[in-house]
């Protein structure tokens, strides 16, 4: 008997059965903390990358603006806030929300110019940077057993524009040329000539242009174009020149072309070519990239057709004066926004066929004082297509700030048909910009009649332009009493002018968040 208990209790001490409950146990809570981390933190880290694409989105969305009056509202509006255009269901904004633009930015040093490296700090916001904070506030599931019942996201992105190269452009720029360019500017530098002044500015534009690809480098020029092509520039000019003297504009000879009646280019047509030697023609250079010999240099090419229509040329070692102002013919520039818009179909045509991957940005700079009074005398009496132009004024119904129905070809109305052509060409995916210079706050003595009977000169070049920010005045210019300003840019001098607009083409993108 005692040998029997002795054995019952033995193998009470020694059993095991039911040990394992206590491990689960444990075990159960391990994998709940575990549980915990993975669901609560994958999905937090779910969150934050939401919440940083957010913030990134209205960084970039502000950047592009900086330029502008308020690039603080876009970057909100883009933002991740409740209401704004990348809200999400999964983020409750709370904490610090803030929008700051960043002047002199330390990786973008605020230069006079632009550069391969930086930007210019330039009004209204003397900042070459924006930065945008978002805190979220994110629930969590299984840390609540834990006492965790949220988690606060944090995010932060830098964005500006500068050296971030989108897409090939070709760039239509029309400069006026009439009599009225001939009058000097005492605040341009130098008292210069209204014509050179404007000259000066394309100059600067084309400074700060990419004429090849980066990686590639330009390869051999042919032509005036680079084998490795990337923004291409073609000037043109009204009034119109024949084509057997138009070279005079960039031989150097100093000679001024014969200026003809204005033609009348068909709108809607894919190219633009005049033919015959005495026929008018408004586009003085093809589209070209030898303006600049590389990326990596500011310094134009002295013997480029582009560079020495704008004065910058140095053909046979000396100096070339660039396009002169003849006039003779008053102001119809109609005409000249078709033709450019017909060169730009053409070309970037031609670009696709040779490479369909790539898309292709056409740009058209309009450069002018917006009046707009040629005789019908100085006017071709059809279109190239034959359409006669009118003897009557009937403009037909329709028409308006924002649409391409017009009495073109006609002498009547002449600055809405203007309007009327830039619409045409936005409507054709251009971009346009629009550079008054002088505009006045009367004028377009033609139009009398049509939607916008009395219009003036300082509405057809802010219509004319895509938006507000990419309508610029120089309005400062003496001899005139213009107060024409727009409400989307700020700067005023042809240099600047020329300077935001080369910045305008390049793409923003995000930079380190870093202010020291």
């Amino acid at each position: 008997m005692k040998n029997y208990r002795a054995s019952i209790l033995r193998r009470a001490l020694t059993e095991q059965h039911g040990q394992v409950l206590p491990w689960i146990a444990f075990m159960m809570v391990l994998f709940l903390g575990m549980g915990a981390f993975v669901l609560d933190i994958g999905h937090g880290y779910y969150c934050y990358r939401e919440l940083q694409a957010a913030t990134d989105a209205a960084a970039l969305a502000g950047a592009q603006q900086l330029r502008n009056a308020n690039p603080i509202a876009t970057a909100t509006a883009y933002g991740a806030v409740s209401g704004s255009l990348n809200t999400n269901p999964n983020l409750t904004l709370g904490g610090v929300n803030s929008v700051s633009m960043v002047p002199g930015y330390p990786l973008l040093k605020c230069l006079n110019a632009v550069t391969a490296m930086g930007i210019s700090c330039t009004a209204p916001n003397n900042a070459n940077a924006i930065q945008v904070k978002e805190q979220a506030i994110v629930p969590t599931f299984f840390a609540r057993v834990f006492g965790i019942s949220q988690m606060t996201l944090s995010s932060t992105a830098t964005a500006a524009v500068s050296g971030a190269k989108g897409v090939p452009l070709n760039v239509a720029i029309i400069i006026d040329t009439t009599a009225s360019m001939k009058t000097v500017d005492s605040n341009c530098e130098g008292g210069a000539e209204r014509i050179t002044c404007a000259e000066s500015g394309v100059a600067v534009l084309l400074q700060n242009l990419y004429p090849c690809n980066q990686a590639l480098g330009c390869g051999a020029v042919t032509n005036g174009v680079a084998a490795n092509a990337l923004d291409s520039v073609s000037i043109f000019t009204f009034p119109p020149v024949t084509n057997d003297t138009l070279s005079d504009d960039y031989d150097c000879s100093g000679h001024n072309p014969a200026i003809g009646p204005y033609t009348l280019p068909d709108p809607g047509s894919s190219t633009y070519a005049p033919t015959g030697s005495g026929t008018g023609n408004y586009q003085i250079t093809s589209f070209q990239s030898s303006y600049k010999s590389s990326d990596g240099t500011t310094t134009l090419n002295g013997s480029s057709d582009v560079a020495t229509t704008v004065g910058s040329g140095t053909k046979s070692g000396s100096s070339c004066p660039g396009m002169a102002a003849p006039g003779g013919d008053g102001t119809y520039y109609a005409g000249v926004i078709y033709a450019a818009q017909a060169a730009l179909t053409a070309q970037a045509a031609a670009e696709t066929a040779v490479n369909p991957d790539v898309p292709v940005k056409n740009i058209m700079i309009i450069l002018t004082d917006g009046e707009a009074n040629a005789s019908a005398s100085k006017m071709a009496t059809s279109t190239t297509g034959g359409t006669a132009i009118a003897t009557t004024n009937t403009f037909p119904a329709g028409g308006g700030s924002a649409s391409s129905v017009t009495n073109y070809p006609s002498p009547y109305d002449q600055c809405q048909q203007a309007v009327a052509a830039a619409n045409y060409a936005k409507s054709q995916g251009t971009t346009v910009y629009s550079v008054g210079y002088g505009s006045e706050s009367s004028g377009c003595t033609t139009d009398t009649t049509g939607p916008q009977a009395n219009i003036t000169p300082c509405q057809v070049m802010a219509e004319m332009a895509s938006s507000a920010s990419t309508f610029y005045s120089d309005y400062n210019q003496s001899g005139s009493s213009s107060t024409c300003t727009s409400t989307g840019t700020s700067v005023s001098s042809m240099n600047d002018i020329f300077t935001q607009i080369s910045v305008d083409f390049l793409e923003a993108r995000l930079i380190p968040n870093s202010t020291t």
